[in-house]
């Protein structure tokens, strides 16, 4: 049996994620909010899907009926609960917090959560993007970053 890199045949497969797809409302509306967050649109983008690159990973962003389709599931009826999933962008110090929701509520995001200071000794918001999924921005001094941005968990 052939392994993956970095991976034994008994490892299972390697611990990553790749990409992380957002079923979205409204494709334009979605795109034009991530592209004010100054996130680069990838050249891969087509008018059925559009991808953003991002330190760890892809974001792509897909019409939730066409998501819900190509998973083989039944999309939501209605308006979206909580889904169980936060989507989270860690950040250099509570400042860098706070400049990133001031670009997201200028970019159309709204604030579930402001930022303060956690039990756990960081600095933690949230704000939903326009199709109500839940980003947190923090800080984690626990946490440091590699040269090329990524977290360097312990």
């Amino acid at each position: 049996m052939p392994t993956l890199a970095g991976m034994t045949e008994t490892a299972g497969f390697p611990a990553r994620i790749s990409i992380v797809t957002l079923g979205v409302a409204d494709l334009a509306r979605s795109s034009a909010f991530y592209e004010a967050l100054g996130w680069q649109r990838s050249s891969a983008s087509s008018p059925e899907i559009v991808w953003f690159r991002t330190a760890d990973s892809v974001l792509g962003l897909f019409p939730t009926e066409e998501l819900a389709a190509d998973a083989g599931v039944p999309a939501d009826e209605g308006e979206p609960t909580f889904r169980g999933v936060t989507l989270a962008v860690n950040l250099e110090s509570p400042a860098a917090v706070d400049t990133a929701l001031g670009v997201a509520v200028d970019a159309g995001a709204t604030v579930v959560k402001p930022p303060k200071p956690t039990s756990w000794g960081g600095y933690s918001g949230y704000f939903e993007d326009p199709d109500g999924h839940l980003w947190e921005l923090a800080h984690n001094p626990f946490f440091p970053f590699t040269a090329s941005g990524q977290l360097d968990l312990p």
